[in-house]
């Protein structure tokens, strides 16, 4: 199938390794080192000022692992191709699931409108809960990668803890959907630089958002829907949460009562709700 768009980095096909491509900042990054080594040798005295050179590189390379959406340490998918957007595409994804009290009314919300959605699950959660993946897949909707156990740390380890946790995540996934999840999403999308080269080869793609609710610590679902507004718009990915969920004033996740109106928007702006899988389909294959 021919590619549907103008695309850096075609999203990958599932569960096949891709080359890993260093980006601009991680290739400067890796001469200014080298250069600091060997001037280093050659004047010694001038220690403090490579020292504080390197400081400077690390901190930018921290802060663009800090910034979800940043693009400066590898592909990062922040909206749908382009040739998803003409077709009036858009993704809702659904992250740290599955949750018994949670999902069960989010799919019901979902079939009645007709509608597919991603879910991001986290592997320790879908072990404890198969029968939800279960259902979410007999339900047409996608199931993908969001770290095995979703620690707070996540950013800060080396490739050799990510690797295992992906990996982790990534066979119990395989397992339960019978396919490799194709996209996944770091722990508060934070990460770092070893993050992309183990993608790479584990054979998964990063995905962030267009627009997030902020719906784990948002109560009021009028402000939550009012920060995904914005990305109601052909291409867009938004964000939601089933599991992590904040508690509205009736004392039911935020996500129920916002996920209706946002669909009726993106209804009423014309658009298509798909997965993920859809969307990239002609990127690559699915």
């Amino acid at each position: 199938m021919a590619q549907c768009g103008a695309s850096s980095q075609p999203a990958n096909r599932a569960g096949c390794a891709r080359p890993w491509r260093p980006s601009a900042l991680i290739w400067l990054s890796l001469i200014l080192h080298l250069v600091i080594a060997l001037v280093w040798l050659w004047r010694p005295g001038l220690w403090p000022w490579w020292l504080a050179v390197l400081v400077a590189n690390h901190l930018v390379l921290t802060l663009a692992g800090l910034w979800p959406r940043s693009t400066w340490l590898g592909p990062n998918w922040r909206g749908l191709p382009p040739c998803a957007a003409r077709r009036g595409e858009i993704a809702i994804t659904i992250d740290d699931g599955p949750d018994p009290s949670v999902t069960p009314a989010v799919l019901t919300i979902l079939a009645r409108h007709g509608v597919k959605a991603t879910f991001f699950c986290i592997g320790v959660r879908a072990a404890a809960h198969p029968e939800l993946v279960a259902e979410i897949l007999s339900a047409g909707h996608a199931v993908e990668n969001h770290s095995y156990g979703h620690r707070h740390d996540f950013s800060l380890f080396g490739p050799r803890r990510i690797r295992a946790d992906l990996d982790r995540a990534q066979t119990l996934l395989t397992g339960l959907a019978g396919a490799p999840s194709r996209f996944f999403r770091a722990p508060a999308g934070l990460r770092n630089p070893f993050l992309e080269p183990v993608l790479a080869r584990v054979g998964l793609q990063l995905v962030s958002w267009t627009r997030r609710g902020f719906d784990t610590r948002e109560r009021d679902p009028l402000r939550v829907l009012a920060r995904l507004e914005p990305g109601v718009r052909a291409g867009g990915i938004l964000l939601l949460h089933d599991g992590n969920a904040a508690r509205g004033s009736r004392g039911q996740a935020v996500i129920l009562e916002v996920l209706p109106a946002l669909i009726e928007r993106i209804r009423a702006a014309g658009l298509k709700p798909v997965t993920l899988g859809e969307a990239f389909a002609e990127e690559g294959g699915a």
